[in-house]
């Protein structure tokens, strides 16, 4: 992952005393991983989760059965709801969400693999994105975490 953008997040969320908290599933971790990556950290990571299956979304993240049901676990709708229920959860500044299809499987005609949508859920807003990643599994995950640590450093630099 570019060092670049992982030092700027870095350091913007010590300056302005922010707090983060992730819920991944289609990345499996690796944007908690880069999150982490910086010693010092722990100032402003509060908690990440991979909520992989449906049920730890309904559990852990306390999304409703029919919700997830109604949209699909890839969706803006899930997707928002995964980062504000994790920033509620753990009362971050910011919540963060991933979740898409990496393939090989699990794609549909109208949610083909690479499809992912990434939510950063502040106090008064939220931004929500669509993306459309090609490669292989390894590629649609670095990819999606690049674009999520993107979206998350454009917040911190307004």
């Amino acid at each position: 992952m570019p060092e670049k953008i992982l030092s700027e997040i870095h350091n913007q969320l010590l300056s302005q005393k922010k707090t983060i908290a992730v819920a991944e599933s289609c990345t499996g971790g690796l944007l908690c991983v880069e999150l982490t990556k910086n010693p010092g950290a722990s100032a402003y990571f509060l908690l990440g989760v991979v909520a992989y299956s449906n049920n730890s979304k309904n559990k852990i993240l306390q999304i409703p059965a029919k919700f997830i049901s109604r949209y699909g676990a890839v969706s803006r709708q899930i997707a928002i709801s995964m980062a504000e229920n994790i920033r509620k959860k753990t009362k971050a500044d910011l919540g963060i969400s991933i979740t898409g299809i990496a393939g090989p499987g699990g794609s549909t005609v109208n949610k083909p693999v690479g499809t992912v949508f990434i939510c950063l859920s502040a106090k008064k807003k939220n931004t929500c994105r669509l993306f459309y990643l090609r490669g292989n599994r390894r590629d649609i995950r670095n990819k999606a975490t690049q674009e999520a640590l993107r979206l998350l450093c454009a917040h911190l630099s307004l």
